[in-house]
Order: structure tokens, then C-alpha cells, then sequence
């Protein structure tokens, strides 16, 4: 932070704040790398584990909620500082939402470690790893109120876009070549969304550190390049 109060208890609270978000950031990072490591490995366990730790990303939003609305409440801010409040409130929604889908991974892993393994399982894993890079760099850019790092992540929501429209050829393709990759598939293109999901909060967060920053969100068009809802997988021989 840039300034300090009169009210020392004031600053405190503000710290408070940060220091809950990069608990729930760290923890809903580490979700998805465990939900994602549990997918490709193709371990139910680990996964079972990622669905019981959910509860605490909850518990932490929980606890951001009562803060915030105690601050604005009892201390009545303004300018920087309100938006921080305000920012907080929302990122706090959003890091639970990526548990959510780290969560949602976690369960379709057991049922597809009981099936075949199809090859575009390995493009999940290089979307998972865009996704996880990108929570991590907007949570640190969120912190130290980097809006230029922020503006980054926001543009690489465009490559994650097109990856994941490549991907639901790719599954598309496998499950017209051979029925019995259906069921898998279908759950790899569940899978599939939720980390293209991870990338468009991703996108949110990184418009938040900017009007946390600036007082304003960012003036430019969010830039998009998923094309999944127009693919179409032609038939082998035409």
C-alpha cells in the first residue's frame, strides 16, 4: 500500500485483508495443480483429496465477506481504500469459484481412471498448466498492485481461448473416430471448460487489480478467441 492511516487499526485491517486473499489464492492454486496432477496421473486418492479441502476455500471466503462488510460498516472508506474493500469482496467470490471447478475436475477423475486413457487427456494437462500460470501471475500482480503484470494475464486469456477451441476439435475428432472414447471425451470437454472458466476469472481478477489500482475498469475490449461453440468435426473422408 502507498499510504498510511491515522488509524493504525485501520492499516491493519486493510493488511488483513491482502493476507486472507493470499491464503485463499494460494489454496485455490494448489487445488488446481492437485486436481490437474490427479488427472493425469490418473489418481483417484489424490483427487478424493482435493474435494474434501474445498471446504476450507468456503470458509475463507466466508471470513473475507464478514471482514469487508465489518470495514464498511464501522470505518465508512473512500477512494483507494473503498475500492480495495470492494475489490477484495469480488476476488474473494472468484478464488472460490476456481475451487469450484478444481473441485469439479477432481470428481470426473475418478470415473475416467476407470476408462481407457485417450490422448487428448495430454492437451487437458498443457490447458490445466495455462490456467494454473495465470491464477498465479494475476494473484501476485492483485498483491502488489502491478496493473502492468495484470494487463498481461488478461491478454493471454486469447491463447488459452484457442487451446481450448482446439482441444474440443480434438475430442470431438477421437469420439466420431471410435464411440467407445465417448464417455471419456465428454468428461475431458467438462474438464476442458472448467479450466477455460479458470481462465476467464482469471480475466476478472486482472480487471479488478486495475480498478483497485486506477478507480476504473479497463477501457479496452476484453479479448476472446474461444470458437468451441462454432467447431464442427467433419466425418473421416470428406
Amino acid at each position: 500500500m502507498g499510504s498510511h492511516h491515522i488509524v493504525k487499526s485501520f492499516d491493519d485491517q486493510l493488511k488483513r485483508l491482502d493476507q486472507l486473499i493470499a491464503e485463499m489464492g494460494g489454496l485455490a492454486e494448489t487445488q488446481l495443480a492437485n486436481a490437474m496432477d490427479a488427472l493425469i496421473k490418473r489418481d483417484s486418492d489424490k483427487a478424493a483429496q482435493v474435494v474434501g479441502l474445498d471446504h476450507r476455500l468456503d470458509e475463507l471466503e466466508q471470513e473475507v465477506d464478514h471482514h469487508t462488510v465489518s470495514m464498511l460498516a464501522l470505518r465508512q472508506p473512500m477512494a483507494s481504500d473503498l475500492r480495495q474493500i470492494i475489490a477484495a469482496l469480488k476476488t474473494a467470490n472468484i478464488l472460490e469459484r476456481v475451487g469450484d471447478y478444481a473441485k469439479n475436475v477432481a470428481r470426473r477423475t475418478a470415473t475416467l481412471a476407470e476408462m481407457p486413457p485417450v490422448p487428448p487427456a495430454l492437451t487437458v494437462g498443457r490447458l490445466g498448466r495455462l490456467a494454473q500460470e495465470m491464477i498465479k501471475d494475476v494473484l501476485d500482480a492483485y498483491l502488489a498492485r502491478d496493473v502492468d503484470k495484470a494487463h498481461m494475464v488478461r491478454e493471454r486469456d486469447k491463447e488459452l481461448d484457442a487451446l481450448h477451441t482446439s482441444l474440443f476439435r480434438e475430442l470431438l475428432t477421437y469420439m466420431m473416430e471410435d464411440p467407445r472414447n465417448i464417455t471419456a471425451c465428454t468428461h475431458l470437454l467438462f474438464v476442458a471448460k472448467n479450466l477455460e472458466r479458470v481462465g476467464d476469472h482469471a480475466t476478472n481478477l486482472a480487471e479488478l487489480t486495475h480498478f483497485a489500482v486506477k478507480g476504473v475498469m479497463p477501457m479496452t475490449q476484453r479479448p476472446q478467441e474461444d470458437a468451441s461453440y462454432f467447431a464442427v468435426a467433419e466425418p473421416q473422408g470428406k
